[in-house]
């Protein structure tokens, strides 16, 4: 489990002069510790000494080897640059919260035009055929029609009819081809209303009296929910975006969410995160009461705005 910090600009500098302090610290400590000794008599003191090394006292005698202490330095150095650097990262500006308005309301201080889908132009219908040609035979063609002798038919009482065989009059059996089925009827798409007698309302308040108290406490309820679970996008609070988002859903005759949509946006991601917090009504245990018109349950469009707006914590 990773902790979460973070650290205001005074907490940081506060860091920063910390270190500044026990560096000058050291040093002054540095200083008084090598002051307070006596280096008079080193020379007497290693008069006898056999080095192990030349080097070993060529420039510095032992006692006055500042490096000596070389390890314990570059920790301690080390770690406070570590600690800058940790409240450098978790540098955070002032904390932006998303602020439910004190008059916060379902209705909109202007209208939303809301175009209606475009759909493709149908393609021009081809041209006509040319007309026909009507090209002359010549002369050397045309073929003369010879005498043609005609065949009295003609049928008295006297005529003798002469029956044809039996095998003629048989007919080839047939097979009986059932006809093909009709095609599946068109599914009619039921018709969405805009204003009905009796709108749609959030769950949580039926057990009320009137239509009109049922609607204040939908609406109050509704705010509450959406304001409860709305998480000011970031990249909205780093640009300082606030505004109104305006979405459009269907509330169908079941009472759940359909067909939710943005009609306004602001930018900074507000409209898909006011998207998302619509459709998480679904997950409601409770459904919305279906818009009624004439006491019949219909589908009904439900424009919902929301407003953000950020504030700086004291």
């Amino acid at each position: 489990m990773t902790a979460n910090l973070s650290f205001t600009m005074n907490e940081v500098l506060w860091i920063i002069g910390t270190i500044m302090g026990v560096i000058v610290g050291l040093s002054v400590f540095g200083r008084m510790y090598f002051n307070r000794k006596s280096w008079s008599n080193l020379t007497e003191k290693y008069k006898d000494v056999q080095w192990s090394s030349p080097l070993e006292a060529r420039n510095k005698y032992p006692d006055v080897n500042i490096f000596q202490h070389r390890g314990t330095l570059v920790s301690l150095s080390l770690a406070m640059s570590l600690v800058l650097v940790i409240g450098l990262f978790n540098l955070t500006t002032p904390n932006r919260q998303a602020l439910i308005p004190d008059g916060a309301s379902l209705a909109l201080d202007v209208d939303v035009e809301i175009e209606p889908p475009r759909t493709a132009e149908p393609p021009p219908p081809p041209p006509p055929p040319p007309p026909p040609v009507i090209e002359e035979i010549p002369a050397d063609l045309l073929v003369e029609a010879e005498d043609v002798e005609f065949l009295d038919q003609s049928v008295d009482a006297k005529t003798e009819v002469i029956s044809m065989p039996a095998s003629m009059d048989k007919k080839e059996d047939k097979k009986v081809v059932a006809p093909p089925p009709p095609p599946p009827p068109v599914p009619v798409e039921e018709e969405i209303f805009k204003i009905v007698e009796e709108m749609p309302r959030f769950p949580g308040c039926e057990g009320l009296g009137s239509i009109a108290d049922k609607k204040a406490c939908a609406d109050k309820k509704l705010l509450e929910f959406i304001y409860a679970n709305i998480n000011y996008p970031n990249i909205a609070r780093e640009n300082n975006i606030e505004g109104t988002v305006v979405i459009r859903f269907v509330v169908n005759k079941d009472g759940k969410i359909d067909k939710a949509e943005i009609v306004r946006e602001i930018g900074g991601g507000c409209g898909d995160e006011a998207l998302r917090v619509v459709k998480k009504m679904n997950e409601l245990p409770e459904r919305w009461s279906p818009g009624k018109q004439r006491g019949r349950a219909v589908n009904v469009y439900f424009t919902l705005p929301v407003r953000f707006i950020l504030k700086v914590d004291p």
